[in-house]
Order: C-alpha cells, then structure tokens, then sequence
C-alpha cells in the first residue's frame, strides 16, 4: 500500500459550533496597533498578531477605533463599547496555529509527551516523520509497524505505518493516531497530517488556524 505525502495545500472549512459559551469584552483603551481591552473581568493589553490567553486578536487599532477577531469574526468598536454576546467561546479545547516567515503554519506539540515541531500538511495522510525523528521519539517502527511504501515530492521511499499513542498541539490532545515513518534522512520535523487534522473542526484564515475538537 502506498502512502502520499503531497506538496503542502491548505483547507479552508468555515462553520463554528453551536456549543459555545458567551464571552464578555469591555474596551477600556485605544492607540496606534494596541488596545487594553477586560475580558471575562480580566484586563489584557492586544497587539497584533499576540492573541489573548481567550483567543481575541486584535486586527488593527488607532486612537478611535479597534477592530477585533474572535473564532473567525471581526468587529469594529470605539473606545467604552461592551461588547457581550456578540463574540462566543467554545466549550471544546483548541488551539491557533500562526504562519512562519515562509507563509507557513508551524508550531511546537509533542508525540508521546515528547515536544517535536510540526508543519501542517493536508496533503499528508498521516502524521509523517523521518527514521531520525522516530528513534528520538522512541518509536519502534521496525518492531511494531506496518512495511508500506511511501510516494513523497523526491519519489518513492520505503516506510512503516505505526500507531501514535498521543499527539498533542496546545490544548488539543488525540489519542491512537496514525503515523508514517520514512526510511530516508529527509528535513527535521513532523508533518501534521490528516490522520490528526482530519479529526478536527479546522479554519484556516489570511495568518492563522483554528484546530478544535468536534467533540
């Protein structure tokens, strides 16, 4: 059985879910790409491209105005709005994924309870890693995984298909996941892939990801 391993192509998906709690901002201060803003009673200073420990981001701002993002939606206010049910909050665990300076999303998470770093791929069909990597996370791929053989973008390599344990990136954390170990020294790292990603409600927007679990 082979197994791809395509170029790197990112999935739009749009749709929240209705399982959400309501969450409460009153806008205390405005400037020039900041805002003080309290959350939840709890005062936070938003920078771009910092989002709160809630998950509000802040878009843009000056001296009048600020326009926030919450799970996907964005808002304009004025200094004193309160801003009420208007912006909601899962009751599921998730967590943003940012884009690095190549445009692409990378972020640090663990197999195992073992910190690797991972670059999302929706064109993988599971969670792929080099030999190297694998004997760091102490997988026994040789022992307990499946022969299989491998298509990536430098051809065909010889593989094992094995069983992940955990893969955790932030708060989300799935047990038994498919994974993929190439026989071949090919760039450090974890592609995050489908066997993971396809578990999740995902939105992907301009420079960032929302994984969240379904369930």
């Amino acid at each position: 059985m082979i197994e791809r391993i395509q170029p790197i192509v990112f999935m739009l998906l749009l749709g929240f879910s209705a399982n959400v709690l309501a969450i409460d901002i009153s806008v205390l201060g405005l400037f020039k790409n900041k805002a003080i803003v309290k959350i939840d009673g709890k005062q936070r200073v938003l920078k771009i491209g910092k989002p709160s420990p809630e998950g509000v981001s802040l878009i843009s701002s000056n001296s009048s105005e600020a326009i926030l993002e919450f799970q996907g939606a964005r808002k304009s206010y004025v200094l004193g709005n309160h801003i009420g049910s208007s912006f909601k909050r899962d009751k599921q665990p998730s967590v943003h994924i940012y884009r690095n300076e190549r445009g692409m999303f990378t972020t640090v998470g663990s197999i195992n309870g073992l910190t690797v770093n991972f670059l999302v791929d929706t064109g993988a069909s599971s969670v792929a890693m080099n030999r190297k990597e694998a004997d760091r996370l102490g997988i026994d791929y040789r022992l307990h995984g499946t022969p299989i053989g491998i298509s990536t973008a430098s051809g065909f390599e010889r593989g094992w298909r094995v069983k992940l344990d955990r893969v955790q990136v932030g708060d989300v954390e799935l047990r038994n996941v498919q994974g993929s170990v190439v026989d071949a020294e090919s760039s450090p790292g974890v592609l995050l892939g489908m066997s993971f990603l396809g578990r999740l409600e995902m939105n992907n927007t301009n420079e960032s990801m929302k994984l969240k679990k379904k369930y």
